[in-house]
């Protein structure tokens, strides 16, 4: 039986993929601890929770505008109600993508480094980065939201949300939740390169 050109050629590519395979690494694999497993599972399960709310955007998207363009009855509350959900939904997701190592590396000498020296690095970074700025933006944050609380801002537009210092909650919120992501972030690190806390042996 003859493979045709397309066949073969096909044939070669998967070849040559599962060849190379073993150097495409997407995540650095560092070890699970207690406090790590805590941590990454609290932020995983309220980023999950929170993914939901994109289905509530895309009903009230779709609902304001077919109120809009087909019975001509346009509201600002429900664009306020689409950007405040898919605000909040975007913050609390940062965290959530550092947890689960799905941010976009750019470094193109990281994946040639061994584990060891990319933990290195990443908990450098994450250490004397990451955790202060973090730090800065949730001090700096936190006023921002409490004074919009205490005042009971509502949004200035005609017939819009109250509430308007909801919003501003998820400001310090998400410097809080990415500050917990990169602390558990550097806690693998430590536990990788110093052996603390004691990292849970590999799974067979």
């Amino acid at each position: 039986m003859f493979m045709s050109d397309s066949e073969e050629a096909k044939g070669h590519t998967a070849a040559n993929l599962k060849e190379f395979e073993h150097l495409i690494v997407h995540h650095t694999e560092l070890p699970c601890t207690t406090p790590t497993n805590f941590l990454d599972g609290f932020i995983s399960v309220l980023g999950r929770g929170f993914s939901y709310l994109w289905l509530v955007v895309v009903v009230v998207i779709v609902y304001s505008v077919v109120s809009r363009y087909v019975f001509a009855q346009g509201s600002v509350m429900l664009e306020e109600v689409q950007w405040h959900i898919a605000g909040a939904v975007w913050l609390v997701g940062l965290a959530f993508t550092l947890v689960s190592d799905d941010h976009v590396r750019v470094d193109v000498l990281h994946e040639r480094f061994s584990l060891k020296t990319q933990s290195w690095i990443e908990f450098l970074g994450i250490s004397l980065l990451l955790l202060p700025f973090l730090a800065i933006g949730f001090i700096e944050a936190a006023p921002y939201f409490w004074s919009s609380f205490e005042q009971g801002e509502v949004s200035p537009a005609p017939n819009g949300l109250p509430g308007r210092w909801v919003l501003k909650f998820f400001l310090p919120a998400c410097f809080g939740l990415l500050f917990i992501a990169g602390l558990s972030r550097a806690l693998k690190c430590t536990a990788l390169l110093f052996g603390i806390p004691r990292p849970h042996p590999p799974k067979e």
